[in-house]
């Protein structure tokens, strides 16, 4: 009965490691420093061509980050994260950061709650992306 105590104790311990553990993910660009904003056309469907714009990497405390968007016309199509923290809420913030500029046509979005640093870095990479496709 002595040794059940200690056992069970750092077998708790050790199944809480375990489930507590997220594998760190290599960024999909890893070049080190800031990218310039690119805008190159990716084809064409029907009279309007799409054009995919890569914003610039932000550097935060949590890890870059870096969004391209896509356009067809003056609408923004799609958005998508090259670069992102490997971290839940930056997980779980990303689909509605892009929703909102879906809907806002714009960076100009809300930040998400407990993703404040991520928030304010894709909002600077993206109006890079919006600003390079206008030019």
């Amino acid at each position: 009965m002595k040794r059940a105590v200690p056992v069970v104790a750092l077998s708790i311990v050790g199944l809480i490691a375990v489930w507590r553990y997220e594998p760190s993910a290599a960024p999909a660009d890893s070049t080190a420093g800031p990218a310039p904003a690119a805008a190159t056309p990716s084809g064409s469907s029907g009279s309007s061509s799409a054009t995919v714009v890569k914003g610039t990497t932000v550097t935060t405390d949590k890890g870059p980050v870096q969004v391209e968007a896509s356009f067809e016309g003056g609408r923004i199509t799609a958005v998508r994260m090259l670069q992102q923290p490997n971290h839940p809420q930056t997980r779980a913030a990303v689909p509605k950061l892009v929703a909102q500029t879906l809907k806002a046509q714009s960076a100009d979005v809300d930040t998400v709650t407990g993703a404040t640093i991520t928030s304010d870095a894709y909002r600077t990479s993206l109006q890079a992306a919006i600003d390079a496709k206008g030019a």
